[in-house]
């Protein structure tokens, strides 16, 4: 890819312009047209539709095994397994590694909540590891020293589209035997070292909604090489699976009702519209990679701000770059605070851009005083012999990310005009930053959010 470098005169077009939320001219002036438009939807999705509401098939599962089938071989995997939603994937591949009762996960602290939550459901609790300032994953040189008796497994997840480096994670859980489950909800496609994510682990769950890049409707998918893992999390909520076929001797004695009290097949609509998009995917996802790394290469070099994407030719890629990122350095501005940044660069007809990312889960409520199925102390430590809660100043990193952090404008078609535009109006605002430096009030003390990756500024 074409690498263009910072003007060192710094007398580009854009540093002549003044600031458009200081009542210049916007830097972004063409219609974008279709080049954010997500999912993409022909007549063949809907035509799969109606075939399966036309016969009354919305809740069989003849088209999601055969989704399922195509899936594992897109991704390299033996097993997959089709569920209602990326929630519900995520908590079959936590009961299929038998986490239970009194059990530890270790999981990042930025991220979704979905990534860990639902450990309460099964009995246990999870203890929070720092992130890598880049990659925003979690940082493997944080993990061991979480690691306990308790522990059964490590949640890692490929958090906004970045792989996480995973060989000194799979070091660390063979030598302590214990479980890794992929959360790839970020990053359907995305390659570690060569290999698609998802497949490095022992399991991985994935959520498949409309937001997502491999986006079918409200589903999800698990995928394992592991029998035992792949039949426990069939069993936790596909009943109408679990029978004779069964080859997991303990589970064979409880055969015709889910262990886990839960109906969560994936619905048939999701899943023909999954077997569309699947045969597309790949090439889709091509041009948005080609778009967002077109974007960033215009950007190589421009003070305040760092592409959030693998290195070069090493192997590993972003996938569909869902929720892209950027890296912020407010040192190179002044001190200038990434939500002023920001707005600067939404007032220069930017959409999609907001300051920060999902705030630490560790400090939420949920995690720390909310006792959720009546135990009479907090669920967190309801079923553990210690106080695993983790106070504010103990992941820093996590903690103070969204101060570095930003979301950026997805672009899913290669336009390359309209995408220059877009790198004008952050280097425009990079090159005239002290003219925002006066107005700055700073960062929110509520950057980001819990739920979502934005904060509307007021």
């Amino acid at each position: 890819m074409t690498v263009i470098s910072k003007s060192s005169d710094m007398n580009s077009i854009t540093a002549k312009s003044k600031l458009a939320i200081l009542g210049g001219p916007k830097a972004i002036t063409l219609d974008p047209g279709d080049a954010f438009r997500w999912p993409i939807i022909t007549s063949e999705d809907e035509e799969a539709v109606l075939e399966v509401l036309r016969r009354g098939g919305m809740s069989e599962d003849d088209v999601t095994k055969k989704f399922e089938q195509e899936f594992s071989a897109w991704i390299g995997s033996r097993y997959a397994l089709g569920f209602s939603s990326g929630t519900a994937a995520l908590q079959g591949a936590m009961f299929g590694c038998k986490l239970g009762v009194g059990d530890e996960i270790i999981c990042p602290s930025v991220t979704y909540w979905a990534s860990a939550l639902q450990c309460f459901s099964l009995g246990a609790t999870v203890v929070f590891a720092e992130i890598d300032p880049t990659t925003l994953c979690i940082d493997p040189k944080d993990i061991e020293k979480r690691i306990s008796p308790r522990t059964k497994a490590i949640m890692v997840v490929h958090y906004v589209g970045h792989p996480t480096d995973m060989d000194p994670i799979m070091e660390i859980a063979r030598k302590h035997k214990i479980k890794v489950i992929e959360d790839v909800s970020h990053a359907h496609g995305a390659l570690y070292k060569g290999k698609k994510v998802g497949t490095i682990g022992d399991v991985a769950a994935m959520s498949l909604m409309s937001g997502k890049a491999f986006a079918i409707g409200e589903a999800g998918i698990l995928v394992t090489n592991n029998l035992a893992i792949y039949e426990r999390a069939m069993v936790l909520g596909h009943y109408e699976r679990f029978g004779k076929d069964i080859q997991t001797e303990e589970l064979k004695p409880f055969a015709g009702l889910p262990l886990g009290g839960y109906k969560y097949r994936m619905h048939q609509l999701s899943s023909a519209v999954g077997r569309v998009q699947l045969k597309y995917y790949d090439q889709r996802c091509a041009e948005i990679q080609k778009s967002m790394n077109y974007f960033w290469d215009l950007l190589e070099g421009v003070p305040g701000i760092q592409a959030h994407r693998p290195a070069k030719d090493s192997g590993t890629t972003m996938g569909g770059w869902y929720c892209p990122h950027g890296l912020y350095r407010t040192e190179e501005l002044g001190g200038l605070s990434v939500t002023r940044y920001i707005d600067a660069v939404t007032a220069e007809g930017a959409v999609g851009c907001n300051p920060g990312c999902n705030s630490a889960l560790h400090l939420h409520p949920v995690f720390n005083t909310c006792d959720v199925y009546g135990h009479g102390k907090p669920t967190r430590i309801a079923n553990s012999d210690r106080d695993l809660r983790q106070p504010p100043g103990s992941l820093p990193i996590s903690e103070n990310i969204g101060a570095k952090t930003y979301h950026i404008t997805w672009f899913k078609k290669f336009r390359p005009e309209i995408i220059k535009e877009y790198a004008d109006a952050f280097r425009k605002v990079s090159e005239n930053y002290r003219e925002l430096l006066k107005d700055d009030k700073g960062n929110p003390p509520d950057l980001g959010n819990w739920h979502f990756f934005r904060h509307k500024s007021s």
